[in-house]
Parts: C-alpha cells; structure tokens; sequence
C-alpha cells in the first residue's frame, strides 16, 4: 500500500462524535447545501478506527472514498474492503457501520442527508471477522 495522501483536508479531531466512534477520527465540513437538506464532509480514521453501528433516518449516505483501506458492513451481510475510488450508498434505516482497516488510514468525503441513529460499538470480534472476511 502507498503513502496516504487525502485530496481534503484532513480536519480537526472529531470532538463532537468521539462517543460513537472507536479510536480517532477527525472531520472537516466542506459544504451543506443551500436549503440545509445535507450536509457534505471529509472524515478521516486513523488506523482501527471506526464508527458505531448507526443508521440513517429520514435521509440517506453516500460515501466517497478518497483514499486509504477500509472497511463497510451492513448488519446481516458481509464486510467490504474499501479503496480509493469506492462509492458506497447507504440507504435510509440500514444498520451499519464503517472504518479503516487495521494497518492503514482511510479517508472518505461522506455526503449526508437525514439524521443518524446511533448503537452499540463495533466490538473488537466484529471487527477482526470483518477485517478476516473482506474481500482482498
């Protein structure tokens, strides 16, 4: 794997949602649109780190990866590798979660419409089968 080199800026430590992440992860808003309807952000993870299971009520996710690996699961399937020119979609009240892997950094612009509901961590199992599972 090469250097990590975000095309965005990496932000400041992601203070305001520590409680629902494992490990750090740090944020910059890049823009919300005019009539407030979503909101677009870069959000890096440092290696391990990852969010809590959470879902998207009245509204949806787009992620765009930038750069780094890691990792996206929705409850019920499989864990996907995510790379550099990865999309993900997120539909509204799907579970799920997403983060770097282990060994690297990851970064991803997420693009946000609705509002999250948060639940439990990732625990470390989850985490490791995830990680083990993924496809190379």
């Amino acid at each position: 794997m090469g250097v990590f080199k975000p095309i965005f800026p990496k932000g400041k430590p992601n203070e305001a949602y520590a409680s629902v992440f494992t490990g750090q992860s740090y944020l910059a808003a890049l823009a919300q649109a005019p009539d407030k309807q979503f909101a677009i952000a870069n959000v890096t993870f440092e290696p391990g780190c990852r969010n809590n299971w959470h879902a998207h009520q009245d509204g949806y996710q787009l992620l765009l990866v930038t750069d780094g690996e890691g990792l996206y699961q929705e409850e019920g399937k499989p864990a996907q590798l995510l790379k550099a020119g990865d999309v993900v979609v997120t539909q509204a009240g799907v579970k799920h979660w997403h983060g770097a892997k282990s060994n690297s950094w990851f970064s991803h612009v997420a693009i946000t419409a609705g509002r999250a509901e948060w639940f439990e961590p990732v625990s470390d199992q989850e985490y490791i089968a995830a990680q083990a599972t993924s496809p190379k």
